[in-house]
């Protein structure tokens, strides 16, 4: 409890950094937008990664040369391991586990890391290994929406140094651990990353240099969550006006996501973690005393064996699947109506048939929806904005409210 006393008292005057902090986030579009950032460090680095790449191309085929069903298999399922689905699963398991802590700040170094390297993706949109000549291995629809994705630096790289990072820092804080348990941890975290790296080149979905990058981004990105994990969770079980800043915070985010050269999937699975994030927080802010405190209830622990946690898993998943599907549905019904209500032009990719623009003239704002807010708001670049960022982030962003907030409140009146 020392942590909550510490936030408490140093709460009031978490309102100057949080005013600071979004200043600072909107200036940073500013500045990117006004200076293009984008477009003059990709003409830096797209270039020089791009030759790397395709220098690398005949090792890469050397290296395939040893194909095999059941390598393409093993390295097919070792992906999986940091894919969305892996998340969707691992992580409210972890939640309902009682690791509290270990669940909050796993759930929010993955939605950093992942928001950084697709910044890096999206920046430098340097290709991945030309496929053919080289064979690339596709076996799940999660790796086939990857490799639509521009390569630099290896997402599966970094997210697995930041996964198997900040889970070995975590047993070692918190568990006591001798030096032969300190060796077997570090050799387990540094084989993974190992096995993915050389998985990424395999499968043709990465270069070395891609890899590379992934590894030493990632590390920078641990060693940085490191340092300032214990005040991240601090503010957001006791903190003040933690739900405001985090939604301000999200959306400076999403305009602050640099323009690829070309669309990619990257900014899809941006917007799907952020939601997340902002789901986890503002359910952790409505419930920590009652279901996430160091009192709650461990696995395997008289007040939570394992049928009572099987229990949970199955009640759980259900129910933030079902969750999930309501709020797509009521935000692909509400927010197109708040945008025209308000002024705001929008547009449609794919999840409202009737919002999607036409071939020609499509970045012409509909007239019809030219509103009071939007003069207000002038500053703002005069288009269409994709209703869909907002369908996606509302449904992720219920999705993780629930396994925080909605399930708890089941397990409660169902006794598991």
């Amino acid at each position: 409890m020392d942590m909550e006393t510490a936030a408490a008292a140093g709460g009031a005057g978490l309102t100057g950094w949080q005013a600071a902090a979004l200043s600072g986030a909107a200036g940073w579009v500013w500045a990117a937008s006004y200076f293009d950032l984008t477009r003059r460090t990709r003409a830096l680095a797209q270039p020089w990664v791009t030759r790397r790449v395709h220098a690398e191309t005949p090792s890469i085929l050397r290296f395939q040369r040893m194909q095999h069903k059941l390598l393409d298999n093993f390295f097919s399922v070792l992906s999986c391991v940091v894919s969305v689905p892996f998340y969707t699963g691992f992580l409210p398991l972890l939640f309902w586990s009682g690791h509290g802590k270990l669940a909050r700040q796993m759930t929010l170094l993955m939605a950093f890391s992942d928001y950084l390297g697709n910044v890096v993706k999206d920046v430098v949109s340097a290709p991945r290994p030309c496929s053919p000549p080289v064979r690339r291995v596709t076996a799940t629809q999660d790796e086939k929406e990857h490799a639509m994705e521009y390569g630099l630096p290896s997402s599966h790289a970094l997210m697995t140094v930041c996964l198997m990072g900040y889970m070995l820092h975590y047993v070692l804080t918190y568990a006591a651990c001798d030096g032969f348990m300190i060796a077997i941890g570090l050799s387990l975290a540094f084989l993974q990353v190992i096995l993915i790296g050389i998985a990424r080149v395999y499968l043709g979905m990465h270069s070395l240099t891609d890899v590379i990058a992934g590894i030493c981004l990632g590390i920078v990105i641990l060693a940085f969550w490191l340092v300032v994990d214990d005040h991240v969770d601090a503010f957001i079980v006791s903190g003040q006006n933690v739900t405001f800043f985090w939604a301000g915070l999200s959306l400076l985010l999403c305009f602050a996501y640099p323009v690829p050269e070309f669309p990619t999937p990257s900014f899809e699975f941006h917007t799907a973690f952020t939601g997340v994030a902002f789901g986890i927080v503002y359910g952790i802010q409505q419930t920590y005393l009652r279901f996430h405190g160091p009192d709650a209830p461990l696995i395997l622990s008289q007040q939570l064996p394992l049928l009572a946690y099987v229990g949970r898993v199955l009640v759980g998943i259900t129910t933030i699947l079902i969750v999930k599907s309501c709020s797509k549905a009521l935000s692909k019904w509400l927010l197109p109506v708040m945008c025209s209500t308000l002024g705001i032009p929008i547009i449609s990719s794919c999840y409202v048939p009737t919002l999607k623009a036409p071939n020609s003239g499509s970045g012409k704002s509909n007239p019809k929806q030219a509103g009071y807010l939007q003069k207000v708001f002038s500053l703002f670049p005069c288009k269409a904005y994709d209703v869909d960022t907002g369908i996606r982030f509302v449904q992720y962003a219920g999705l993780a409210w629930s396994v925080v907030d909605l399930v708890p409140v089941i397990f409660t009146h169902l006794n598991l």
